[in-house]
């Protein structure tokens, strides 16, 4: 893994993410690890680039500000919170396939009404169903 040191734009263009979204992560103390230079610059490390990726995996998959802030301390806190760590993601994932589970359901209830819409349009006539 790169040791070399990512400024704020490099980190912004490498996720994807805005300057004011990566900031805004850094006041929610959502980003461990974020040292300063001489200058008081935020020098980031390739990890951050991960860092964030895992952190937009885990919002889009429904983990709650507040979960990730959690679970940044758990970071922060070292290598004594990793069961805690291991344990909180385990939790995710299990809401997370609940919520796949979900949307396949909701899928096939969607495919059965184009398959609906399909066999009307063809035939002309109203299929039976809904």
């Amino acid at each position: 893994m790169s040791t070399t040191p990512l400024r704020i734009g490099e980190l912004s263009r490498r996720t994807g993410r805005s300057v004011h979204t990566i900031r805004w992560y850094e006041q929610q103390k959502l980003v461990p690890g974020v040292r300063r230079d001489d200058a008081g610059r935020r020098v980031y490390r390739e990890q951050h680039v991960q860092w964030l990726d895992l952190l937009d995996r885990l919002r889009k998959s429904g983990m709650s500000i507040k979960q990730m802030r959690e679970y940044a301390a758990l970071v922060r806190r070292g290598e004594s919170t990793l069961a805690q760590r291991r344990e909180m993601l385990i939790e995710h994932r299990r809401r997370v396939d609940e919520q796949m589970a979900e949307l396949a359901a909701s899928r096939r209830v969607v495919d059965s009404k184009i398959a609906f819409y399909g066999q009307w349009l063809e035939t002309g006539e109203q299929p039976d169903g809904y």
